[in-house]
């Protein structure tokens, strides 16, 4: 009997053997450099990752969604740092939520990963030579944190109604539904160079409002997205541009046996509670995190102006593409 019980447990082979490799490798730098005393010197991100790898596992917010603001505005680290940091964590976490994912057979939509991340790699790479450069780091968390807020409450809006019919994969995938994903991957991967994050969320917001993707769904999806862009936005810093800072080096070092652990725990649990639970987790986040960017940057009457406008413009945006896909759900 015990013995039938074991055949079932299948173990996730993929993640535990990237684990295995990722421990075994950190291990040996750490011992062999003398290493350990950045736990100590870097106790403020390791305790931010925890939270955030399991924020990133279990929601289409990336961990940088957390660890940029934390990093920038609270701790005074200067946002190139918070973001290389970012990719580099990210490259880990998400990586093994991802494979956690593909192990357990979670279900995800193929369309939206393939065409959203092929779209997403050249909107980084633009981003990162053409946009970064122009970007003031504030305006953009604010302009970031107002834009997911009004997301959050169409999402909200359209979860009230007595049946909201969610799909697990995109209806009647067409030639518009492709440049549709690779247009939204194309500006999710430009957000996606200020931050460390961005494509993950920005892409929801099209599957879940405009598809009616099941979150159940979307969030794994997106989490795989946000694996592949973070891989490529490591390389890029890290091997191209080569401007990652050694900062950012230690505080990765210190993060990775947490996040590799976290992140896909994060992925286990969002996959065994109810839809609508998912949905009221994601809410929390987005509320969560308007409020922090505005207690911590204290907006000027200009950047409050800016919150409003884009408040707006989100919620003008995200109720056309919903009652649009409605109009068309009923034409069909």
């Amino acid at each position: 009997m015990q013995t039938d019980k074991l055949k079932k447990i299948k173990l996730p082979w993929l993640y535990l053997s990237f684990l295995i490799v990722v421990l075994s490798v950190w291990t040996y730098h750490m011992v062999s450099t003398d290493s350990f005393y950045i736990f100590a010197k870097h106790g403020y991100a390791i305790l931010t990752m925890i939270f955030g790898s399991f924020i990133a596992g279990s929601s289409p917010e990336g961990s940088a969604a957390i660890a940029y603001p934390v990093f920038t505005l609270l701790l005074k680290i200067p946002p190139a740092v918070a973001r290389n940091f970012a990719f580099a964590i990210q490259s880990i976490g998400m990586t093994s939520a991802s494979l956690l994912i593909l192990n357990l057979k979670i279900k995800v939509e193929w369309n939206y990963i393939k065409y959203v991340t092929f779209g997403g790699i050249f909107g980084l790479i633009f981003g990162t030579y053409y946009i970064v450069p122009l970007i003031s780091p504030p305006l953009a968390k604010l302009f970031f944190v107002s834009l997911w807020l009004s997301f959050g409450l169409v999402l909200w809006y359209e979860n009230t109604k007595p049946k909201r019919t969610v799909f697990d994969k995109i209806q009647s995938f067409q030639r518009s539904d492709m440049a549709r994903l690779l247009f939204f991957g194309l500006v999710g991967g430009m957000i996606s160079s200020i931050f460390g994050t961005g494509i993950n969320i920005f892409s929801f917001c099209l599957m879940t409002i405009y598809y009616r993707i099941d979150e159940k769904v979307a969030v794994p999806s997106s989490v795989i997205i946000m694996t592949l862009e973070t891989i490529l936005g490591f390389f890029l810093h890290a091997g191209v541009i080569k401007d990652f800072q050694s900062e950012a080096f230690e505080m990765w070092l210190a993060c990775i046996p947490f996040v590799a652990f976290f992140a896909p725990l994060g992925s286990f649990v969002i996959n065994k509670v109810p839809r609508k639970a998912v949905a009221t987790f994601l809410y929390i986040i987005l509320i969560v995190q308007f409020i922090g960017a505005m207690w911590v940057i204290k907006p000027n009457l200009m950047q409050l102006i800016m919150c409003l406008i884009t408040l707006v413009g989100g919620l003008s945006t995200f109720v056309y593409l919903a009652n649009v896909k409605n109009n068309r759900m009923v034409e069909e």
